[in-house]
């Protein structure tokens, strides 16, 4: 990855963006992992790619957010302006309109019910628009959207790895249940990251969703991994109710909860003994649920 700092990004908007060059800039915290973001001025912040994966997804933000801004019931990422590489930094990068919010990963007082019905509000309203000319999944997006078969392998070394750290058995039960089930209907747009830190509130209701680099057409089981990462059991029970997608969709769903989940534990074991323990316990909440 590239070390982007307030001097990396200061020197880029003074050579390309003159104008804004003299505006405060404070990098936002916690910091992302795809992407490093900074509040320019009051108004606008600077969101620049971290490594050559993620880069492709600068491109598309600038072609479909404006697209679809004005369809969605919230308010997503606006484009003002693409920056081109410079000043040893090799990819384009983006500068878009500030939204105000706490995100709900950062806040100490959400409440589920309210976020479950705002959150399941969005995902329709976004599945409801033309999907025929939108981006397929891909390397772009890690193939969120696509065929859970692509992580199968990446999925059965970490139970593997994980040995007596889970319900190896029951995990591999449940990822072959997923892995018999696929979307047969027409792709639908989707989000890609439906996580705490992409969800800003406002007066204690969802206001934004943030973070479209993922976004693709495809099979929207991918976005509702909220059901077992962010909401609590009745929560969830809402959410899965106000989307009205087949029992299929949620195996596969809970498929795509399980992967992550278990690609992190195998890191966090030998890195972080806190975040494995509540890696932990999410996948107990998968598994038994």
């Amino acid at each position: 990855m590239v070390e982007i700092t307030s001097q990396l990004v200061s020197a880029l908007l003074a050579a390309q963006f003159p104008q804004w060059a003299r505006l405060p800039l404070i990098p936002v915290e916690p910091g992302g992992w795809d992407n490093r973001t900074f509040r320019l001025g009051d108004a606008m912040a600077v969101r620049l790619p971290s490594a050559e994966c993620y880069a492709e997804q600068v491109d598309k933000e600038q072609r479909w957010l404006p697209w679809l801004a004005p369809q969605l019931p919230l308010a997503v990422p606006s484009p003002l302006a693409v920056g081109e590489p410079g000043a040893e930094y090799p990819w384009h990068w983006s500068i878009y309109r500030w939204i105000d919010g706490e995100t709900v990963a950062t806040s100490s007082n959400v409440d589920l019910a309210v976020l479950a019905s705002d959150l399941a509000r969005f995902l329709v309203e976004l599945q409801s628009l033309d999907a025929t000319q939108g981006p397929v999944p891909g390397a772009h997006n890690f193939q969120r959207g696509g065929s859970l078969s692509i992580y199968d392998q990446q999925t059965r070394r970490a139970i593997a790895a994980l040995g007596r750290e889970i319900d190896a058995a029951r995990a591999t039960e449940i990822w072959d249940e997923a892995l018999a089930t696929s979307w047969d209907r027409a792709p639908v747009w989707i989000h890609g990251d439906v996580a705490a830190g992409n969800l800003l509130l406002q007066d204690a209701k969802l206001h934004a969703v943030i973070d479209f680099g993922c976004c693709a057409v495809g099979d929207p089981a991918c976005d509702l991994v909220a059901a077992w990462t962010i909401f609590d059991a009745d929560s969830a029970d809402d959410f899965r109710k106000r989307l009205q997608l087949d029992d299929a969709t949620w195996q596969r769903a809970r498929g795509w909860a399980l992967w992550k989940a278990l690609i992190t534990l195998v890191d966090e074991l030998a890195a972080d003994a806190t975040a494995a323990d509540r890696t932990r316990a999410l996948i107990e909440r998968i598994i038994s649920a």
